[in-house]
């Protein structure tokens, strides 16, 4: 699948017992433009390594190829989706939805239902530039919640349409991204390829309902 000698643990998660951290104050709300918002909890999974190593051997990993410019092309990373009501891959991840719900749902009104994960294997998995826009993210607000396990990649947002230097956030380790109010149909996130050698990292987008 890829070269695990790639992959470096965090030194700041050796021996650490698995936990979901808190929320509230420790969340950094970044506020963009047009209604859209970024939330930022670093670290927020603790003995994150523990929990990416199991993901990486339990979940179903599988390829995908999909229809580009008239092309039928290779996704660049491998993936799997758990929909409304089917049980999560480990109980961590459901740990960690649960305590999403308690933090976001006042504000979001309604409970993170399906989860997505990528495994991108080195830096040449990427997805490029996009908004979640099937489905209600086309025309209502609403958040994805991203956990990042494994090596940071660069998370990069910009307002749809270009025209601006996009704004990089590193993830990885643990960390919590949140994406909220109008930023699928305003703003645009990728994470690029990278010539440097990385190893694996997984993301678990967690998304309400209808969010895709």
């Amino acid at each position: 699948m890829f070269d695990d000698a790639w992959f470096q643990g965090s030194l700041l998660d050796t021996d650490t017992p698995e936990s979901v951290g808190a929320l509230g104050a420790a969340v950094e709300r970044v506020t963009l433009s047009d209604g859209a918002w970024v939330d930022l909890r670093r670290g927020w999974i603790s003995g994150a390594d523990d929990l990416f190593a199991r993901l990486l051997e339990s979940v179903p990993w599988r390829a995908e190829r999909r229809k580009m410019y008239e092309r039928v092309v290779d996704v660049p990373r491998l993936l799997c989706f758990y929909g409304d009501g089917e049980d999560l891959p480990d109980p961590m991840l459901t740990q960690a939805r649960a305590a999403l719900d308690g933090h976001y749902g006042p504000e979001l009104g309604e409970p993170f239902t399906t989860a997505g994960l990528c495994l991108y294997r080195d830096g040449r998995d990427s997805v490029a530039w996009h908004g979640d826009t099937i489905g209600r993210g086309s025309s209502e607000d609403t958040m994805i919640a991203i956990m990042s396990l494994g090596t940071p990649r660069v998370l990069a947002l910009r307002p749809r349409g270009g025209g601006a230097t996009p704004v990089r956030y590193e993830v990885g380790h643990g960390d919590l991204l949140v994406m909220g109010g109008s930023c699928q149909r305003t703003w645009e996130h990728a994470v690029p390829k990278s010539a440097r050698p990385l190893g694996p990292r997984i993301s678990v987008q967690f998304r309400p309902r209808g969010v895709r």
